[in-house]
């Protein structure tokens, strides 16, 4: 009797234990759980790809090609630390006493040539007094600046050496949006630093660069870039030039999952025209442009939202003297789709003036083709080189010490000075011109452009290098 109480009981455990566990089970499952899987199942799930080629690909043959052609860029710049000017007014300061310290900054760039061409950002070097160059093999020079582009934000170095390695120019137009590339630089003066990620857009505008007409149209991409990497490549698979990385898009200044650099498409016309006219030969196509959106494609009744809109015509532009007009709609140029402001900009930064290029229009909701001839920013199809002489004096511009020690934003100054008005007006050698008619002057381009268009009296506004302010006015 016993034995058979024994065997009721360890029955209704049983029974009740596994019921407890089904109820469990049903009801109150964990929210994690750890499942055991076998390595080789886990190695092949992370590595899987519908594309075998994908599980070929290999950066080291491209890291190892590119950090010898990227160098390490470090600048030096004085920085001012003024009096206070309260004290000055109450205690009869001379408000022009101040001590200058040195500082530093740093980025990177790129090598193009063996005969020591450097690409780097123009924001990298925009202050700079002197500029050194430090290569892969730790061998410093001194770089001198061939030129600037503010409105892409490029600029050209140039070192005193032979037989560099330098990196070769790819193709911009043909990266694809998922594409493996590499950025390469050197982030908080970790030097030869390599990072992978993929292109995540194209033709992206990001309003960074404050100039006027300025050109963005940047490679997106997710290879971690930080400050320091400026001015450094970013490069395909094979180890090809495809862009300059420029900037983050970040809260904090560090990475966060973004980066840009411009398309090596419009790097390699901004540096030529730099090399062999000493400035840009920017091309104008003559409209105001504007992005679509679902807006504006209901308004037109168009079908779809694809190409830009013009939204206005330049008198005497390229667009109205071929024929285009407000309200149409541009879909490709040289054949080459664009739907954005940045594309479009993108396409037409790599001519000069005098070229021809093929636009297609929507009208009417029928596609129309025109030959423009593009010009340059004074309306023709010049080439435009800046002139440094007029009036007799020869006009340069000044260097970023100048200006700081005098305290200037703006101004050109005169370098030699022979017979002409401005010496029969009383001006000396070495006056810095900082207004012409009450308007700021940048550059000796700007104030050769603006003497010439001058009708009537001239008006200058300016100073002598000993801080003495001068004014001199005659007519033109």
């Amino acid at each position: 009797m016993k034995a058979k109480q024994f065997i009721g009981t360890i029955v209704i455990a049983a029974f009740v234990s596994i019921t407890s566990i089904l109820v469990y089970s049903k009801f109150d499952k964990p929210e994690v759980r750890e499942v055991p899987v076998p390595t080789e199942q886990a190695v092949r799930f992370a590595s899987y790809s519908a594309s075998p080629a994908a599980e070929d690909i290999d950066f080291t043959i491209a890291a190892q090609n590119t950090v010898h052609g990227v160098v390490h860029v470090k600048t030096q710049f004085m920085q001012a630390d003024y009096n206070n000017p309260l004290y000055d007014f109450f205690f009869g300061g001379k408000g022009q006493q101040y001590y200058q310290e040195p500082a530093m900054a740093s980025g990177s760039g790129v090598i193009i040539s063996k005969d020591g061409y450097i690409i780097t950002n123009n924001h990298v070097i925009s202050n700079a007094d002197q500029i050194e160059v430090t290569l892969n093999d730790k061998k410093t020079y001194k770089a001198e600046l061939i030129g600037t582009d503010p409105t892409t934000d490029i600029a050209l170095l140039k070192i005193a050496a032979e037989d560099l390695p330098f990196l070769s120019y790819g193709n911009s137009d043909d990266l694809q949006v998922g594409e493996w590339v590499l950025a390469v630089g050197n982030p908080f003066n970790l030097t030869s630093t390599v990072t992978a990620g993929i292109v995540s857009a194209k033709a992206r505008n990001i309003n960074i660069l404050p100039e006027n007409f300025a050109i963005e149209s940047f490679i997106q991409t997710d290879a971690a870039v930080n400050p320091g990497n400026s001015g450094g490549a970013l490069v395909n698979t094979k180890g090809d030039l495809i862009g300059i990385n420029t900037a983050i898009a970040s809260r904090n200044g560090s990475y966060i999952g973004y980066s840009f650099a411009i398309p090596i498409s419009i790097v390699k016309k901004v540096v030529a025209d730099i090399i062999e006219f000493g400035e840009v030969q920017r091309a104008y196509i003559g409209i105001q442009i504007q992005d679509l959106n679902s807006e504006i494609a209901k308004e037109l009744g168009l079908s779809d939202i694809e190409g830009v809109y013009v939204a206005g015509i330049t008198e005497d532009g390229a667009a109205g003297k071929a024929g285009i007009k407000e309200g149409d709609i541009v879909t490709y140029i040289d054949q080459v789709a664009v739907n954005s402001m940045a594309e479009l900009q993108e396409q037409i930064s790599k001519h000069r003036p005098g070229d021809k290029v093929n636009v297609t229009i929507k009208r009417d909701n029928s596609r129309k083709n025109f030959e423009l001839v593009l010009r340059n920013k004074h309306g023709n199809t010049d080439i435009v080189k800046t002139e440094d002489s007029i009036y007799g004096a020869k006009l340069i511009n000044l260097n970023n010490s100048e200006l700081r020690r005098l305290r200037l934003r703006q101004g050109v100054k005169i370098e030699k000075l022979g017979d002409g008005k401005l010496l029969e007006a009383g001006v000396k050698e070495g006056y810095i011109i900082t207004r012409i008619n009450q308007q700021a002057v940048s550059s000796v381009s700007e104030a050769v452009t603006m003497l010439k268009n001058v009708e009537g009296g001239i008006f200058l506004e300016g100073i002598y290098s000993n801080g003495r302010s001068a004014y001199y006015a005659f007519g033109n």
